[in-house]
């Protein structure tokens, strides 16, 4: 599956700004395989992965946005709720299968919610950590993303 479409604007090819990818299970006695590759169902090179576990009750996580980094998040064990916000529309997004993952653009507000006790989730990201790519503050988001999409 290829996330990828065209716009006539560019004449290049364009991820959405979020979505909900289903990926390839092979599933024989052996048990199952997902294989994900960089420029197919993520559609960036993948810099860096981290994976969040052993969450506490009640602890949400991210609260924040990037400049630059685009990430897909696959919830490989538990669920979670995760909350995107690109300054314009909100929507929720429950990750509860190592089959399905989510694609989040930069410019876009992350919150994650609802852990469960198990819950094991991956993150793939088209940058390496650099700390000035990040916005802690909501309203220095909002700012920002009004700006981008005004130009």
């Amino acid at each position: 599956m290829n996330l990828f479409t065209h716009t006539d604007e560019k004449d290049s090819l364009q991820p959405p700004q979020q979505a909900v990818v289903d990926l390839v299970t092979f599933t024989d006695e052996r048990g199952c395989l997902v294989s994900v590759e960089s420029m197919n169902q993520v559609p960036f090179d993948i810099k860096r992965l981290f994976y969040i576990f052993n969450t506490n009750a009640n602890q949400n996580r991210g609260f924040h946005a990037h400049r630059r980094d685009k990430q897909f998040l696959i919830c490989l064990v538990g669920k979670l709720r995760v909350r995107l916000n690109d300054g314009t529309k909100i929507s929720d997004h429950w990750l509860d299968s190592p089959s399905k993952g989510l694609l989040v653009k930069d410019m876009v507000w992350v919150e994650m919610h609802d852990f469960s006790k198990d819950c094991a989730l991956v993150v793939l990201a088209s940058e390496k950590y650099d700390k000035t790519d990040y916005i802690h503050d909501y309203d220095v988001f909002l700012a920002e993303a009004k700006e981008r999409n005004e130009n």
